[in-house]
């Protein structure tokens, strides 16, 4: 059951209050204000004698993650006092402010004043410019208003991401025009972006001088739901998101109709703010045991040549350490008296291997054999390891992603690790995922294998766009980035392939309709309120990602992460609607799931709001800002990061876990987006020398000896240039040092050209927050939904992220936007195949 998020603060106080006489008629009285939810009001209950509050009642369900712990916190400062005076706790700002609005409310009642300015709305005739903070940065607006209306509204600059954040500005800026006030609905899945429009716009008004700026924030478009929709569809798709795309593209291709519902006002999910990059090994761009000498690859798709990518120092030796992975069983009670280091393979690989994995290792043992029995005397004979092309195979993917993702619950009890066929299956059908997407119109860049933040190998595609005739009219148009990768050609491909097929946007499905125990079909609601529902000819397909945006629902499954380290104000990557409904949903129909207490961090985010920075550990060093030294392989998978980030950083600003990454501010970060070339952003990151670093330590309140950073990042730099023992803590994978450095015609550093006293260094604040739900639904190899038992759920299908079962107990980056896909093209395939 749901749990009452109400908080009753009640105390009896047996001395005379030393507050002024506030001649209130006791009782209770109720009041509202807005806090940080855009769609509920923060309500009180405040009791009152004749001179004090005695109690507060807090009933505000939707300020999560981090105003309902400070519930008790934030009433407990009300008692005994006669006005709403509470002193704010950093990232509940906007519930205390919600709270002080809602008590002063309910104070005004209780002394018999009028709560309801009754002015009308008018202005300072003027145009005027406000600014506030969105998903991104700033977002600044132009009002310009007239006696008694808003005659002009323009968002004159921001950095929203695009059709995510600012599709709310689209939808929201002509109902403000209407309603003459800011007070409309919030659009979902863009909660950071409608909360800055709206104070930004709020601001302006202020600017004006408005005479009643509570009516004026309170004004709104007025809806009436419209007669009930139904229909029918061959294929009922919910969610559209990557995996929901995915199937939906496929669907329309094998012949089906399709109807997209999604509770979004734009395309996209939780896939328009990942890093985008996607694992699968192209094997023209690796080392070829068939051709060993081959520099050059062809891509058949294009024909295309391209030069071989080159192996990084570090790569050959974690060969090494899996060729001699002990291929006994695997035993769990080694670790039942000794710590499990989550991300230690090293020592991992001792304790031998679970037995459906044992042929992909061994496999995998020969295919490592034969790439040193001819790299080795290369090396041998003085070639620098980055000369030589990558070894990379589909058996090292499906190996890696199973010890990526092996891990044991805190209490020691249960182990958690991938099913090796959903694992070999989203890996070896990823091979010609790439040429799907190019098919349709997809770009990617044709001749690189990147990293990324726990992703453990060279394995990543990086994405570019798409050209794609989207009106018919025979001329293809640019669209880049990963909306037109992943969205634009897709849906342009399931929009063409029958005109009937849509996608309903801006609607929440609420319940899956059955008849007996088949799924035929689904019932929602639009933002209006208008009932609809869908039936499905073939099957409904559950494509609405995980619940790490429910920090409640994260904490109440969890049994990976200490309480001290994961709590519901702790921040999320993910878009507001990331809230496990679908999940919930099939679970009314009987559905099992797996895995629900594994909640994947980002370690690499935004401390001020939670959000992806993006970026690799490769190229970066990364500094406590407590010791001054490195505290972790910077390439380790992504809960080893933020463990290690939770014990050595500091708190600040309301996070925990904050440490100070150092790189080369002319490194090209490989992210969908760059940070600008110079300047800071005050809170994220800092361009600085190291002369500089004392400064900028003393402006943070960083405790780290500047002196201890400079030492460590040059023993470090030291290591990644001559190959050597790093000082603090290994690293297995490094592509390049901090300082400036020049590099031999062999490609190797030369190290007295060094320099790090005159390199501008990029210095970001990053901590580690919810990012990827590992649980979900259980499936089988074709997407069915499972019930506990084991028996399909007809007509029932599921993909992405809302499944379980796959990645065990932490994801490794780049796989999520492999197996969305994927999946969602199987579910489809599958659905189509029950039918014939």
């Amino acid at each position: 059951m749901k749990k009452r998020l109400a908080y009753l603060v009640v105390l009896c106080l047996l001395i005379t209050s030393s507050t002024a006489w506030a001649a209130f008629t006791p009782g209770t009285y109720e009041g509202e204000g807005k806090g940080y939810s855009e769609t509920a009001p923060v309500k009180v209950k405040v009791t009152v004698d004749a001179e004090k509050i005695t109690a507060v009642e807090i009933d505000a369900p939707e300020e999560v993650p981090f105003g309902v712990p400070q519930f008790g916190n934030y009433g407990g400062q009300l008692i005994g006092k006669s006005e709403a005076v509470i002193d704010a706790v950093s990232n509940a700002t906007m519930t205390r402010n919600g709270i002080v609005e809602a008590v002063k409310n309910a104070l005004a009642k209780a002394r018999g004043e009028s709560t309801t300015n009754t002015a009308p709305v008018s202005f300072t005739p003027g145009t005027y410019t406000a600014t506030a903070d969105g998903y991104n940065g700033p977002v600044t607006v132009k009002v310009t208003f007239d006696k008694d209306k808003i005659t002009a509204l323009e968002v004159a600059s921001h950095t929203e991401t695009a059709h995510v954040g600012d599709i709310a500005f689209t939808i929201m800026i002509p109902e403000m025009l209407q309603a003459n006030g800011s007070g409309v609905d919030a659009v979902s899945g863009a909660t950071f972006s409608t909360r800055a429009l709206r104070n930004a716009v709020n601001a302006a008004a202020e600017q004006a001088k408005c005479t009643n700026l509570d009516a004026f924030k309170a004004a709104k478009v007025a809806r009436a739901p419209e007669a009930p929709i139904t229909l029918t569809y061959d294929v009922v798709i919910v969610g559209a998101g990557g995996a929901g795309v995915a199937a939906a593209a496929q669907a329309a291709q094998d012949g089906n109709t399709v109807l997209i519902i999604e509770k979004n006002a734009e395309a996209g999910g939780n896939t328009l703010v990942s890093g985008g990059q996607y694992q699968s090994v192209m094997p023209y761009l690796v080392w070829d045991p068939k051709n060993p000498d081959a520099t050059t690859g062809v891509y058949a798709f294009n024909g295309q040549t391209y030069e071989k990518v080159k192996s990084v120092p570090g790569c050959i030796n974690e060969l090494k350490m899996i060729l001699n992975w002990n291929e006994a069983p695997f035993d769990a009670s080694y670790y039942e008296t000794h710590e499990y280091v989550a991300g230690d393979a090293a020592e991992l690989s001792k304790h031998g291997v679970h037995a459906e994995y044992l042929p992909v290792l061994q496999a995998l043992k020969a295919e490592i054999k034969e790439y040193l029995a001819w790299a080795q005397p290369k090396l041998d004979a003085g070639t620098p390891e980055n000369q030589l092309a990558l070894f990379s195979t589909l058996n090292l993917h499906i190996f890696q992603t199973y010890y990526g993702g092996l891990r044991q619950s805190a209490d020691k009890k249960t182990w958690i690790y991938g099913d090796v066929q959903l694992v070999k299956q989203f890996i070896e059908q990823a091979q010609g995922l790439k040429e799907w997407l190019e098919a349709m119109g997809a770009t990617f860049h044709e001749d690189t294998q990147q990293t990324l933040i726990g992703a453990l190998w060279y394995r990543e595609n990086e994405f570019i766009g798409a050209e794609v005739d989207t009106d018919g009219d025979g001329k293809k148009e640019n669209y880049p980035g990963r909306w037109g990768t992943y969205f634009v050609a897709p849906i342009t491909a399931m929009l063409k392939a029958n005109p009937a097929n849509k996608i309903l946007l801006r609607t929440t499905v609420t319940e899956l309709l059955t008849e007996g125990r088949k799924v035929i079909g689904v019932k929602g609601k639009r933002y209006d309120g208008t009932e609809v529902t869908a039936y499905a000819a073939k099957g409904v397909i559950l494509a609405t990602g995980g619940y790490a945006a429910n920090l409640v629902k994260v904490v109440e499954e969890n049994v990976y992460w200490s309480p001290e380290y994961v709590s519901t104000s702790t921040k999320t990557t993910n878009r507001s609607s990331l809230q496990g409904n679908g999940i919930t949903m099939a679970e009314a129909v009987g559905a099992a799931a797996t895995g629900m207490g594994f909640t994947q961090m980002m370690p690499i985010s935004w401390i001020d709001n939670g959000n992806l920075a993006f970026g690799g550990g490769n190229y970066a060093c990364w500094i406590s800002p407590i010791t001054g030294r490195r505290f972790v392989d910077e390439g380790s998978e992504r809960d080893v990061l933020s463990l290690a980030e939770f014990r050595n950083g500091m708190d600040y600003r309301g996070s925990k876990g904050v440490f100070l990454e150092f790189y080369n501010a002319e490194q090209k970060m490989p992210a969908p987006t760059q940070l600008p070339p110079t300047g800071d952003f005050p809170g994220r990151y800092y361009r600085r020398k190291i002369a500089e670093l004392p400064a900028l330590f003393a402006e943070l309140g960083v405790k780290a000896d500047p002196k201890v950073v400079i030492e460590t990042i040059r023993a470090y730099d030291k290591a990644v240039m001559t190959g050597g023992e790093f000082p603090d803590v290994g690293k297995a994978i490094a592509s390049r040092p901090v300082g400036n450095v020049k590099r031999n015609p062999d490609g190797s550093y030369n190290v007295d050209s060094y320099d790090l006293d005159n390199t501008v260094m990029t210095i970001r604040l990053l901590a580690p927050s919810t990012h990827h739900t590992m649980g979900g639904l259980v499936v089988d190899l074709a997407r069915h939904v499972m019930t506990k038992d084991g028996r399909i759920i007809p007509g029932l299908y599921a993909a992405g992220e809302v499944t379980g079962g796959i990645h065990g107990g932490n994801r490794l980056g780049g796989n999520a936007i492999t197996e969305i896909f994927v999946s969602g093209r199987i579910a489809a395939q599958s659905l189509n195949a029950d039918h014939k």
